[in-house]
């Protein structure tokens, strides 16, 4: 008599990875669409515009430009209280923050719930309030928290567990974007760092639910509108020309971003220095009403071709110390749109200058390829920069040409620069440990 076989045993982890990625891209969609939500209510309130409709109509920019020079002001020195006081609180009383990437790598990749959660909550609340920093983590860490805690109740393996984590991240992307490709593309390449097919499968699957569900409370709509624009000859080769520029440009801005944010308070100075941060960004944000919030406005003038170069420059100088001075203060925020915001805007000046000579193509062509840029080398992601913008925009695909050229002369001097700065540092270092010896 044969002894029954165990051949189908497999088949119940697999029902379980399965049944867990199905619920992380619901969860990691309905977390997203709540806090693309309550970023609308918060911002309509505080301005006070198109309160009935969270979705549609008034843009966050129109809003903020019909409300008052005191409104703004008094907003934005709110900003810097809820930063301030909001994460001294977390830091001091909370359990500490894992971040994604660490719960990926660590032997327990479940993320701390109430700690994480308000985090994030704090991010979607200072963005709304005219905070230059993103608000793509605060999704990314609800969708991470979910996939862990989903995958511990469900028993499975340590691999399993950080493999959801990370769907769990890109979901939480792809739910508050609408982009179900780019979310999976940036669990793949900037995560995981694995193309393998069971990899793939469950970063798509839940990636693609996620932005299915959120279409429920925020539609299916594209982040950007982007009028059309002809590809010539002249954009692909100003898109050559200048791509090396752009990786320089984001090197630098990688660079400033990182001392800042390495230098942020966590103790008692925390809540005056953020408070004075906000106060600052509000007395500029009379003036210049574009550089509220985390870069969208910006960058949609300029894809819309309504910047001038004066206007762009003055507002790329503004938003790059406005995001340093912010992280240094110690506000929490993403890096995603505010750096394809800077992209676009140094493209207007750079593609300006160009248009002096080589006159004939729209600053918003240039814009487009210069955030796509900007974004590939600053994030370190070439492949879900070029994937995020497309699906941003839903630019003809044809456009995809000069960013390509772009991309791949931004990420050459980029990651050229980058070996550099490691190299001089390895030998600083072998100077200070001889030094010590001697």
């Amino acid at each position: 008599m044969h002894a029954p076989s165990s051949r189908p045993a497999p088949a119940i982890p697999l029902f379980r990875l399965a049944t867990v990625t199905v619920f992380t891209g619901i969860g990691a969609g309905l977390g997203g669409m709540a806090l693309a939500l309550l970023l609308h209510l918060i911002q309509h309130l505080a301005y006070g515009y198109s309160v009935a409709h969270l979705v549609g109509h008034e843009s966050f920019y129109e809003g903020v430009a019909a409300a008052s020079a005191e409104r703004r002001i008094a907003v934005l020195l709110a900003c810097g209280a809820i930063a301030g006081f909001g994460w001294l609180v977390v830091y001091r009383y909370g359990r500490p923050l894992v971040s994604i990437k660490k719960a990926i790598t660590s032997g327990d990749p479940l993320m701390p719930p109430v700690t994480t959660t308000a985090h994030a909550l704090l991010q979607i609340v200072t963005v709304a309030l005219g905070s230059p920093l993103g608000r793509e983590v605060a999704p990314r860490e609800i969708g991470s928290l979910i996939a862990g805690w989903l995958s511990h109740y469900a028993g499975l393996s340590l691999e399993q567990t950080r493999l959801m984590v990370a769907c769990g991240a890109g979901a939480g992307l792809a739910a508050v974007y609408n982009v179900p490709l780019g979310g999976a593309i940036f669990v793949l390449e900037v995560l995981l760092r694995s193309f393998e097919l069971r990899v793939v499968i469950p970063a798509l699957a839940s990636s693609v639910i996620a932005a299915v569900v959120a279409w429920l409370g925020l539609g299916d709509e594209s982040q950007y509108v982007v009028p059309h624009f002809a590809l010539s000859a002249n954009l692909v080769i100003w898109s050559i020309a200048m791509g090396p520029v752009f990786g320089v440009a984001a090197f630098a801005f990688v660079q400033l971003t990182g001392r800042a944010r390495a230098a942020a308070p966590k103790g008692r100075t925390l809540p005056v220095l953020s408070i004075a941060n906000f106060l600052v960004v509000g007395l500029l944000a009379v003036l210049f009403p574009q550089i509220l919030g985390n870069g969208k406005t910006p960058a949609q003038l300029g894809f819309s071709n309504e910047l001038t170069i004066g206007l762009a420059a003055t507002l790329l100088l503004i938003k790059v110390a406005i995001t340093t001075s912010s992280l240094r203060a110690g506000a929490q925020g993403g890096l995603l749109t505010p750096g394809m915001s800077n992209g676009a805007l140094l493209a207007i000046v750079l593609g300006g200058a160009w248009t002096l000579m080589w006159p004939g193509t729209p600053m918003g062509a240039f814009a487009l390829v210069g955030a796509t840029a900007f974004l590939a080398s600053s994030m370190n992601m070439p492949i879900t920069a070029l994937v995020l913008m497309v699906e941003f925009t839903r630019i003809d695909h044809d456009f995809i040409v000069p960013m390509l050229c772009a991309v791949a002369g931004s990420i050459a001097v980029n990651r050229l620069l980058e070996t550099k700065m490691k190299t001089r540092v390895r030998a600083a270092s072998t100077v200070e440990v001889e030094a010590e010896r001697a």
